[in-house]
């Protein structure tokens, strides 16, 4: 980037800053919800839940069913990258 593009696009860096932050916190949060882990977690509390009384039936398969589908499919990929190409970054 230039230093007149720098100049130029300096007003936008706290927009620039805050999605760059709403990026990762969307990524990471894709992660969570499709790590098998945390996904079985979720399937067992389901149970319980059931179990207790505390859902219907229905409730219970159309959950059960999203959760599973969650762990057949990888999560999707968003795209782009959080690794930093280190030739890419220019120093100023």
């Amino acid at each position: 980037m230039g230093i007149v593009s720098g100049l130029l696009l300096l007003p936008l860096a706290p927009v620039r800053g805050t999605a760059w932050i709403a990026d990762h916190l969307l990524q990471e949060a894709r992660r969570q919800a499709h790590d098998p882990r945390a996904v079985q977690a979720r399937l067992a509390a389901l149970n319980r839940a059931l179990d207790e009384g505390a859902i219907d039936e229905a409730a219970f398969e159309r959950e059960e069913e999203r959760l599973l589908t969650l762990l057949e499919r990888p999560a999707r990929p968003t795209g782009r990258t959080t690794t930093t190409n280190p030739a890419r970054r220019r120093h100023v």
